[in-house]
């Protein structure tokens, strides 16, 4: 397993238009094979920070998923509602790998 987690710097005043670029792609990573565990969005007082995360079970299997950015129609349509929207600032991926505790 992967997980992938991305920390994004959103615009406040755009928050609607973040929301709806948030559904599409746990749409998407959910339907081409990942595991989607959401996003994490400010809750109270001033802050732009919000964070992802979603898993693939192996790097190739992420790899595929990734292929289809700019080329299938429904990732270049959420990414557009990202763009024309300004509603990342930026953000950053990093990918983890899981420690559990052992029992």
């Amino acid at each position: 397993m992967i997980t992938c987690v991305v920390h994004d710097v959103v615009n406040p005043e755009r928050i609607d238009a973040f929301e709806r670029f948030a559904q599409a792609w746990m749409r998407l990573v959910d339907r081409h094979g990942g595991t989607h565990h959401g996003y994490f969005l400010p809750s109270e007082g001033a802050s732009d920070a919000a964070l992802a995360l979603f898993g693939f079970p192996s790097p190739a299997d992420y790899e595929q998923y990734r292929a289809r950015f700019g080329v299938d129609p429904d990732f270049v349509a959420a990414d557009r509602i990202r763009d024309e929207s300004g509603c990342v600032v930026r953000y950053d991926r990093t990918f983890m790998r899981s420690l559990l505790l052992e029992r």
